[in-house]
């Protein structure tokens, strides 16, 4: 069964589960005693640590083994914020940060600091102007990650950390999902990683601060990681997780270039999807991006529905649709680009996949997806797109229209009763769709952007709200 969900977890890599065995044996005890037994598990611990660091691009001294790689943001975060404390309590990040470093962001301000998030483009990345922009004099730390966990977009790091170095504000780098590709490029002052997006087994994360960075660790200390993770690590985890690094750096710099390799079955994908399937958005910058992972989203599919029959054809894929989530609510990755949510789906290929299983995924998804729409009752057909009618339709004052009733009714529905009615009006009039979905303030918006409609606004209402929508075409 093809796993394509690599950004999620990555298959444990052989060189990893050798090592992890191994390390069983020889690494099991306390590395900071001094008898044979610790001796042989400290010689193991630095040796994981040095191929860590030269995998990364650091000094060994300055990188932390931690509990997970989001133990490692939340670490990162706090330890520079108070450090930095007396210098300002602004925290910046990215508004397409993971998840973690939101969490962090919410109890910074819950505690008195002060949070300015900073928009992307249509594409996921972030412009270094705005960035730039509120590096304030009381800015303690920037937070922006190599490149995005849902549609792929790199971030332009090396151009940040430049501005940031020139404020003397430290740049704080996520790099969860480019670690496996590559060391991040430029004036970084701290990074974080995850072993389990790379092949390595889950409960190892990286934690690197460089030299030069103010940093106080937070929460109880005791002597082990120079302080800055305390407890009893999980030595042959850390042992494996360096081991599959190194062997991807290894194959990297020796043999064929996996990356490229994987990044033209993604074209394929990016290219081959639209062709196959109707009414589908590609999402995500189509050259700064991770070389293994691509997403898109189909009009009038239920996310969850279409996850189900893919992994019904034997595909495991990942979706940031709200109709996947426990929240009700589009992922916050794509309502900040402004791009369709429903039926979202997100591709991320594994080391070694192969063009076949690519082959047969863009086999089976136009059948997956023409099933998940029938079940919905997608109409046909929608109203013919017409020049002549679009400029007919802005001469024209606005007539009376339609309202549907949308209320109670989870994504795609909305949108789809939506395509239902518009032809009913006459060009120039309004269809006003009521929902109390939330994914409907993003998706009716873009739906009017794929359709050529224009989006009047949204209105307040008795219940949920009222998103008005005027023909054109």
């Amino acid at each position: 069964m093809p796993y394509f969900d690599a950004a999620s977890a990555a298959p444990l890599h052989p060189v990893a589960r050798e090592a992890l065995l191994a390390a069983l044996d020889e690494g099991w005890a306390d590395p900071a005693r001094l008898y044979r037994e610790g001796r042989r598990a400290r010689l193991l611990l630095d040796a994981a640590r040095e191929a860590a660091a030269d995998a990364v691009g650091c000094r060994p001294d300055e990188l932390t083994f931690t509990p997970s790689g989001t133990h490692a943001v939340h670490s990162g975060m706090f330890g520079v914020l108070a450090a930095r404390r007396r210098v300002g309590r602004r925290l910046v990040h990215s508004a397409v940060e993971h998840s973690s470093v939101l969490h962090a962001a919410e109890v910074h301000a819950a505690a008195g600091g002060t949070v300015t998030e900073v928009p992307v483009d249509r594409t996921g990345r972030v412009a270094q102007a705005a960035v730039a922009d509120v590096l304030g004099g009381d800015t303690a730390l920037v937070c922006l990650q190599s490149a995005n966990h849902e549609v792929g977009t790199e971030q332009p790091v090396r151009e940040v950390a430049a501005r940031c170095r020139e404020a003397g504000v430290p740049l704080l780098v996520d790099a969860a999902q480019s670690v496996p590709w590559g060391p991040v490029p430029g004036a970084w002052s701290v990074l974080t990683a995850s072993a389990h997006k790379w092949g390595g087994p889950p409960g190892v994360g990286l934690l690197v601060v460089r030299k030069g960075t103010r940093f106080a660790p937070q929460g109880p200390l005791d002597e082990r990681e120079s302080g800055r993770s305390p407890g009893f690590g999980n030595l042959p985890a850390v042992v494996a997780a360096a081991a599959a690094l190194r062997a991807l750096r290894a194959a990297a710099e020796s043999g064929p270039d996996e990356a490229a390799r994987l990044r033209g079955l993604v074209e394929r994908i990016r290219a081959g999807v639209p062709e196959l399937v109707p009414d589908v958005e590609v999402v995500g910058d189509p050259v700064r991006r991770l070389p293994h992972l691509v997403t898109f989203s189909c009009l009038y599919v239920d996310g969850e529905a279409l996850l189900h029959e893919l992994d019904r054809a034997g595909f495991s894929v990942s979706s940031g649709s709200s109709c996947t989530s426990s929240t009700l609510t589009p992922s916050h990755v794509l309502r900040a680009m402004g791009v369709l949510s429903e039926g979202n789906v997100r591709v991320s290929l594994p080391y070694g996949t192969e063009a076949a299983e690519v082959e047969r995924f863009l086999t089976v998804l136009p059948e997956a997806v023409r099933s998940v729409r029938e079940r919905f009752g997608v109409p046909a057909q929608e109203p013919a797109r017409s020049a002549a009618g679009a400029r007919e339709a802005a001469a024209e004052p606005a007539a009376a229209g339609l309202v549907v009733d949308a209320l109670g009714r989870r994504c795609p529905v909305p949108v789809i009763e939506l395509a239902k009615v518009i032809g009913e009006v006459p060009l120039g009039a309004t269809v006003t769709v009521l929902s109390d979905d939330a994914a409907a303030r993003q998706d009716i918006p873009a739906w009017c952007a794929m359709r050529e409609q224009e989006y009047v606004g949204e209105e307040p209402a008795e219940r949920g709200a009222a998103y008005v929508v005027r023909r054109r075409v």
